[in-house]
């Protein structure tokens, strides 16, 4: 929600051709709150949504409707070190997830920088990754955001049962196939929603 609303208030008050110094005189606030308020650092209540809306001229419904409906971009993420997994993968969960925006990566670091940016919905990640151990890294996922669904990746049963003590959603073998898939997508802790994308042009 903090990257969606810092986005949607951005687009907002430029529209407006308002600067945040003049936005946060509006409201009573600094401007270093305003800013912290577009850098996604944290959300403002209800009340001072109510004044943000009507600083800025919008419906408060209308405005938080959007914003509630903008939530429901769907990211999918698949980590791997092997980069033939991960290219194989892609389009075995495309064809289950036709609305779903699909990110690959090799690299555990750069998968967890895009978390922290984005909200994951689901994460395939695999068990064995190097020096790194998928089981332990889905911890750090669920720190960013613990309503992501994590589906482990691995070429080896035994691992299951590790697998589901981390609070998984799901366990795969390798390679992943259609029909497995679409089996586990239907067990998710937290149900995926439905594509959307935030129209600014609907609440001016």
């Amino acid at each position: 929600m903090n990257k969606n609303f810092a986005e949607t208030l951005k687009n907002l008050r430029t529209s407006k051709r308002m600067t945040q110094q003049e936005l946060a005189e509006k409201i009573f606030v600094t401007r270093s709150v305003v800013a912290k308020w577009e850098n996604a650092y944290n959300l403002p209540d209800i009340f001072m949504i109510e004044r943000i809306c009507k600083a800025l001229d919008v419906n408060e419904q209308d405005f938080i409707k959007n914003l509630l409906e903008g939530e429901t971009e769907l990211n999918v993420i698949i980590l791997d070190d092997r980069k033939i997994i991960v290219q194989g993968s892609l389009p075995v969960i495309a064809g289950a997830l036709p609305n779903a925006n699909i990110f690959g990566f090799i690299r555990p670091s750069e998968a967890i920088d895009f978390a922290k940016k984005n909200k994951v919905s689901l994460a395939f990640l695999d068990i064995e990754l190097g020096t790194t151990n998928g089981l332990e890294l889905s911890k750090k996922f669920l720190e960013i955001n613990p309503r992501t669904n994590i589906i482990f990746l691995t070429a080896y049963i035994e691992y299951s049962f590790k697998a589901w003590s981390t609070g998984a959603s799901g366990y795969l073998l390798k390679p992943i196939t259609a029909e497995n898939l679409k089996a586990q997508l239907n067990n998710l802790r937290y149900p995926l929603p439905p594509p959307s994308h935030l129209d600014i042009g609907a609440i001016l």
